[in-house]
């Protein structure tokens, strides 16, 4: 039963999607589609506190019989103040978003840890908010409750996902800024094969799905996800708030996200003082999809020396701050770790100062690996994108090697975009793990070869995939070029003739 005594049905986790997407088909048309997301989030997130705070409510009434205890903040997971509940906002028919509005501000007062998860959302604007629709939206989120016995962490989890991966195909190249496609992470993350009790950091977060993804490997492995430390950072306040949800509702509570730029201000967590501090951690598996090429990174502050001595291997470009990135994430591995960061293709053939940072990982003989992936798997970017695998100390019968992996034709094609399947996953991880030669999809190449071809990395300089070329006759194609040749030569001739009839030569 819910707050009002209807029943509530059982979902499908593909009921639960069609709700929740249906939630934005409300808004859709009246708020702008950049921002729609937000208020659903915000909704979604609201809506699941209340219900939960309820249920807790009622077991610990039930154990206890003292309704002063069973409402202890102490005893929930996440307070919810009596007069910002749900069910409180709803006694409202006017002014019902300044209400949500208050309910926000006022659970983010009482929950330290979910200071700033509601961002900017702002439900009081009456020409976009009208008492009509928002009474119309919040009816119906109470269609269906969303406790963990109706909805567990998983399921609710899942469906926060596929509306983060809905949002983002909309969004089409703004949509990349906040999600990357869950297979090319879970591509990563099999590579990186984290393990009980480890360390997990994303400097450029999003909306959490690589901390989440490593969580769901150990869990798929029958290992115990929650002894993972989880951390990250996130330059746009609107989507620390997604990751911040998307965290919470699959039930995880100490993953800890950083707000800030992560070049101009890195910063790890200070367990002890409990904070976030400036620098630059030490994680046993560091993994992001950093912006591709950003121009404004913070050339000018490090071309005088970065303040965090990330600069190991060279300023990159003003214009190209790939590799920024990349030494960021070298410098945030413990010297038994490793890292997978998602990189365009340019990064592994560029010269100048990109090639002269290229050549200087090679020589310390960190690049493990190079997977190139597939065109258009990306929201917003058709350009191809490859997968770097560092580690600063290999296994031995890996040093002075790179594998090459060539994975330009291994997809499942899509009407709008491209995406890996399960098998595509397999094939790509299994590559990477054999560390071997592979027909037209693997090569070991030493260092030395590298160096012979100017440190360039490109990949189909060492594995091509296409079909071979037929064999070339060159004397035959010689006498179909001379044979067209005459065919022109004919034709222009005839083609004067006619001019000159005309009168139009002489």
């Amino acid at each position: 039963m819910d707050a009002r005594g209807k029943s509530v049905p059982t979902l499908t986790q593909s009921e639960l999607e069609r709700h929740l997407w249906t939630a934005a088909d409300i808004l859709r048309g009246h708020v702008d589609a950049g921002k729609f997301k937000d208020y659903i989030f915000a909704l979604l997130f609201y809506r699941r506190l209340c219900d939960v705070w309820d249920e807790e409510f009622e077991v610990l009434l039930a154990e206890t019989g003292d309704r002063d205890e069973a409402a202890d903040p102490d005893e929930h997971r996440f307070h919810v103040p009596p007069q910002h509940h749900w069910n409180a906002v709803r006694k409202h028919a006017t002014q019902i978003g300044q209400h949500l509005n208050n309910a926000f501000a006022a659970i983010e007062d009482a929950n330290l840890r979910l200071r700033g998860v509601f961002g900017d959302v702002d439900f009081a604007n009456q020409e976009r908010f009208p008492d009509a629709r928002l009474e119309r939206l919040l009816a119906h989120f109470e269609k269906h409750r969303l406790r963990n016995s109706d909805v567990p962490p998983d399921m609710l989890g899942d469906a926060y996902m596929y509306l983060i991966e809905q949002f983002a195909e909309g969004a089409g190249k703004k949509g990349g800024e906040f999600y990357t496609p869950r297979q090319v992470v879970k591509l990563i993350v099999e590579c990186l094969d984290p393990q009980p009790g480890m360390s997990i950091y994303d400097p450029t977060c999003g909306s959490g799905g690589m901390l989440l993804e490593a969580a769901q490997h150990l869990k798929a492995n029958g290992q115990d996800p929650r002894s993972l430390s989880l951390y990250g950072q996130e330059k746009e306040l609107d989507t620390w708030a997604i990751a911040q949800i998307n965290l919470f509702l699959h039930d995880i509570d100490d993953a800890f996200i950083a707000k800030g730029d992560t070049i101009l201000d890195p910063k790890r967590y200070d367990p002890r003082a409990q904070e976030f501090t400036p620098g630059v951690g030490a994680y046993d598996r560091v993994l992001a999809n950093p912006p591709f090429s950003v121009k404004e990174w913070g050339h000018e502050v490090w071309t005088n020396g970065d303040p965090f001595g990330r600069d190991l291997f060279g300023v990159p470009p003003k214009g190209y701050g790939d590799l920024a990135f990349v030494q960021h994430m070298v410098s945030s591995i413990k010297d038994d770790g490793m890292l997978g960061a998602v990189v365009p293709h340019g990064v592994l053939f560029r010269g100048g100062a990109e090639g002269r940072i290229r050549e200087a990982m090679l020589k310390a003989d960190i690049i493990e690996a190079v997977i190139g992936l597939a065109p258009n798997l990306f929201y917003g970017a058709g350009i191809p994108a490859a997968i770097l695998i560092i580690r600063k100390t290999k296994p031995a019968e890996r040093k002075g090697k790179v594998l090459v992996v060539n994975g330009d034709a291994t997809f499942t094609p899509g009407k709008a975009q491209n995406h890996l399947s399960d098998a595509d996953v397999r094939t790509l991880a299994a590559a990477f793990h054999g560390f071997a030669d592979a027909e037209k999809l693997a090569r070991v190449a030493e260092i030395e070869e590298i160096a012979a071809n100017s440190f360039n990395l490109n990949i189909s300089r060492y594995v091509q995939t296409g079909a071979d070329a037929a064999a070339v006759d060159v004397a035959a194609e010689v006498a179909k070029l001379q044979d067209l040749i005459a065919e022109r030569n004919e034709a222009e001739a005839v083609m004067f003739e006619h001019l000159k009839r005309l009168g139009y030569v002489e």
